[in-house]
């Protein structure tokens, strides 16, 4: 079985805790080593909306990735992303890396470009694996964050997920 890694972005602005929680539990189903960052408060990017929780997973997995993709929705679905009469934004669950690939994958552009624009995806990812290099910039994360100018104000905030703290006490 060959495993690929791969680092999912989350995010939630509607009963945060509950639904990232259950969004970290439906992906500890099928995903293998998953670990997960620190979990930051921001402000909404590109929509009017209360504040978000957001926090990036790494992990394994031997889906493909319109596999992966397809199940991240189900996720999603199963926690009101697409209903109707939803208030905000219940989840949001997006593939940030597969592997080294680069490239439009049927819709879905790797690596995402909100690793680049975004504080709450490249702060949580630059500590999950500072020495990664993107594939397409050719710079660490770690690099990519020291030199951002990424005009985002970002809180860290507690966050237990099955009786683990995922963000560190030093940062809070």
């Amino acid at each position: 079985m060959s495993l690929t890694q791969v680092y999912l972005g989350l995010g939630s602005n509607i009963e945060r805790e509950p639904h990232l929680c259950a969004g970290l539990d439906a992906l500890a189903g099928f995903l293998i080593d998953m670990r997960c960052s620190a979990v930051f408060e921001s402000q909404p990017v590109g929509i009017k909306s209360g504040l978000f929780f957001n926090l990036v997973v790494s992990a394994y997995t031997d889906l493909s990735l319109m596999e992966l993709d397809r199940r991240l929705k189900s996720i999603e679905a199963d926690n009101g992303r697409y209903a109707p009469d939803r208030k905000g934004l219940p989840l949001d669950i997006d593939v940030l890396l597969y592997g080294d690939l680069v490239g439009n994958f049927d819709g879905l552009i790797l690596p995402r470009a909100e690793i680049l624009k975004n504080a709450f995806v490249l702060w949580p990812l630059s500590m999950m694996a500072p020495d990664r290099v993107h594939p397409e910039v050719g710079k660490t994360l770690a690099e990519l964050w020291r030199d951002a100018q990424i005009d985002q104000v970002l809180a860290p905030v507690g966050f237990e997920w099955r009786g683990q703290q995922l963000t560190p006490s030093a940062l809070l």
